[in-house]
């Protein structure tokens, strides 16, 4: 299990209809040698934890429990194959585009060293926003990519900083005490939202949008269906 690319994106001016600050940080790209990661600050002020990258829409993306986006490269092959075009490492907005690691069954509060010095904490799932859509160019995407078998990419957050490169080794320091994977958080938030309120044997773990979400959901609707990943 390792990293095959940090990617960092800088702000690009668009024309996105999601994208009302007028730029977006998506489009990013590999970085050469060692990158610092770190704690940005709360959600609304902090932007990215990757030294370097853009985050231009603080509404919904950065902060501590979003400081990082990771996918998983076999995941991007699966999409080579049914877009029939290449993508390169960092083309769906990853942060760390990683090589045999459960990236989607990874669990909520599962913990990553990688490298000597950064520890991450998984917290949710990627949501696909138009402003994703408009970047890949594919009609339908938002639908696409929610319903695909591929899985979603996990966010986290920084435990501990430090500095991580492409080559670094990830090892699982934490496996919760529960069945909330990272792709059951997406189809809970996006197909199926009856899962909800399962997800939160993972509440001590999960981003707050996620979790407001999940509690709202359960108030309403009760107990929800079991967990099933």
């Amino acid at each position: 299990m390792k990293v095959l690319s940090v990617n960092a994106g800088r702000a690009k001016a668009v024309d996105y209809t999601d994208a009302p600050s007028g730029t977006t940080g998506i489009d990013k790209r590999p970085v050469e040698g060692p990158v610092r990661v770190e704690a940005p600050g709360p959600r609304g002020v902090g932007a990215s934890g990757v030294a370097g990258d853009a985050v231009c829409d603080l509404r919904f993306h950065g902060g501590d429990h979003r400081a990082v986006y990771a996918f998983a490269r076999e995941d991007m092959d699966l999409w080579e194959t049914e877009l029939g075009r290449p993508l390169a490492n960092g083309s769906f907005g990853e942060n760390l585009t990683t090589l045999g690691l459960d990236v989607n069954g990874a669990l909520i509060g599962e913990r990553w060293r990688i490298g000597r010095d950064v520890v991450l904490e998984v917290t949710g799932s990627r949501i696909p926003c138009r402003t994703f859509a408009a970047f890949v160019e594919e009609r339908g995407w938002v639908r696409r990519f929610t319903r695909s078998t591929a899985g979603p990419g996990a966010m986290l957050r920084v435990i501990e900083p430090g500095e991580l490169a492409a080559g670094d080794p990830v090892t699982v320091l934490r496996r919760p005490d529960h069945e909330v994977t990272v792709a059951l958080t997406h189809r809970a938030a996006t197909a199926d939202r009856a899962l909800l309120p399962s997800t939160l044997a993972a509440a001590e773990w999960m981003e707050p949008g996620l979790l407001a979400l999940a509690r709202t959901h359960a108030a309403k609707y009760g107990t929800g269906a079991p967990v099933s990943s």
